[in-house]
């Protein structure tokens, strides 16, 4: 097969997106077909008809990342406006910005430390009896103390998971970070911003290519395989499989819309920490367009819970039954031939925007790379497992 063979995408979001872009580039016929009626996956943007806010319909997007590559790939086809996370959470009646900080730590405890004499305080306040913690509860009782922990991770990672913290693993919460300074930007990565225009408009760019057709509101079935030269496919691993051994666990959100004139709550991100408040936050989608001046407010009250049948599934839970699980349909994927599981939902892996178009920048080199040799190309770039 030459640059002139025929490849079925499913799948219209990122991965779909710039896998068909890397492949029409290089003489391929990609064909894209997506179930729903729009292309950009879960990072769907839309403009607001009555207050002209940019609503990321399916909860906020905020691009971050250190790979300079990524970032430069971005900005060609959309213009990407500068943009800091500050996430605050509502906990007991107080508002505190997150991550915990050193402006967290003197709010909380009503002191007004130095960042030595806040990193000795926490150091005093953790459970030096947990030597190796495997739990979400165990890494938080370890490095931030049971007062921390209660405040601000308890009561939220049980409305976002469903579950006890106890069953999380402690690699969760490893991606949280505590600060002994006033830095309240959440992400630590070197590029950070919004596309100027939402991220529709970006895809619909990646899209823009003679070389490719999408068809949308289109179920591709696996019965068509034989029609194409090579498969990437980037819908759910186990829906592939028609769910033969069972169903993959994921977490989804339900988004209770409401609007308001004028500024509903200063911040983009408001979480809710206490236990009986049913929400895990509210977005406020204006503010993650701080670049546009708007009367009106688009907000989102996000909760989260486990995902069903007919449901968007947005976070894979992978705890030990869903990897058992997944091992299985792992398995299966790789007996396919002419077949590349991609992106969250094909490799059952949570992953952050900058790093789902690496990969799918990398599979698409790989795949020409694997084809010029005349070698099998593999079903995964990187194993879920």
């Amino acid at each position: 097969m030459g640059g002139n063979g025929k490849i079925a995408v499913v799948g219209a979001g990122l991965s779909g997106a710039v896998i068909g872009r890397e492949l029409a580039l290089a003489g391929y016929s990609v064909e894209i077909f997506d179930v729903r009626e729009h292309i950009a996956g879960n990072c769907y943007s839309e403009r607001d008809v009555d207050t002209g806010v940019m609503v990321h319909v399916y909860g906020p997007h905020i691009f971050h990342t250190d790979d300079e590559e990524v970032w430069n790939y971005v900005n060609r086809f959309q213009t990407f406006m500068p943009y800091k996370n500050r996430v605050k959470t509502t906990v007991d009646a107080q508002v505190f910005s997150l991550p915990v900080n050193l402006h967290t730590i003197n709010q909380f405890f009503g002191k007004t430390f130095r960042p030595d004499e806040a990193r000795a305080f926490i150091e005093e306040k953790a459970d030096k009896t947990i030597a190796d913690p495997q739990t979400f509860e165990e890494q938080a009782l370890r490095f931030v103390g049971r007062e921390l922990y209660e405040a601000f991770f308890k009561g939220y990672t049980e409305k976002q998971w469903g579950c006890s913290p106890t069953q999380l693993p402690a690699s969760i919460l490893k991606r949280l970070p505590v600060r002994f300074n006033y830095d309240d930007n959440y992400f630590f990565h070197r590029f950070q911003g919004m596309p100027e225009n939402g991220y529709t408009d970006m895809v619909a760019g990646i899209l823009d290519h003679p070389g490719i057709t999408v068809h949308l509101g289109t179920r591709f079935d696996k019965s068509q395989n034989d029609a194409y030269d090579h498969v990437f496919y980037s819908g759910p691993l186990d829906g592939y499989f028609n769910y033969e051994f069972g169903r993959l666990g994921y977490r989804t959100l339900d988004f209770e819309r409401f609007t308001y004139e004028g500024d509903y709550q200063g911040c983009a991100v408001m979480n809710y920490g206490d236990p009986d408040v049913p929400y895990t936050r509210i977005t406020e989608h204006k503010h993650f367009s701080p670049w546009e001046s708007v009367a009106g407010s688009v907000c989102y009250r996000e909760f989260s819970r486990l995902c069903g049948e007919d449901d968007v599934p947005f976070y894979p839970i992978r705890l030990v039954e869903e990897k058992q699980l997944l091992a299985s349909y792992v398995a299966r994927a790789e007996a396919e031939t002419a077949v590349t599981f991609v992106g969250r939902l094909g490799t059952y892996r949570y992953l952050d925007m900058d790093v789902t178009i690496r990969e799918a920048l990398d599979t698409a080199a790989l795949f020409r790379a694997k084809t010029a040799e005349n070698a099998p190309v593999p079903a995964f770039l990187h194993s879920p497992l």
